[in-house]
């Protein structure tokens, strides 16, 4: 699992902008910024991003969440019981 690239996939909710990069500014628009859809690498959000994501995977596979520990999700399949189990970042 490529965790620097998992912050890539996130979708974020808030409105986040940033200046044109380097080397891709359009030049008849230099003042104008991006909007981001997806969390970058090092963005406050990109945590936030990717567990909500990952949840949502997860439970809608059939795990559900932990009372007592919020980054475990059992379940039992054909009576044995499976744990996910990731480290929250």
């Amino acid at each position: 699992m490529d965790v620097k690239k998992t912050f890539l996939n996130g979708f974020i909710k808030e409105e986040v902008y940033i200046e044109q990069l380097e080397g891709f500014e359009t030049f008849d628009r230099e003042s104008h910024v991006c909007r981001l859809k997806r969390a970058l690498y090092g963005l406050k959000q990109a945590p936030r991003a990717w567990y909500t994501k990952i949840k949502n995977y997860i439970t809608e596979l059939g795990f559900t969440k932990s009372e007592v520990y919020e980054n475990i999700y059992p379940i039992v399949v054909e009576g044995k019981l499976l744990i996910n189990f990731y480290k929250r970042i």
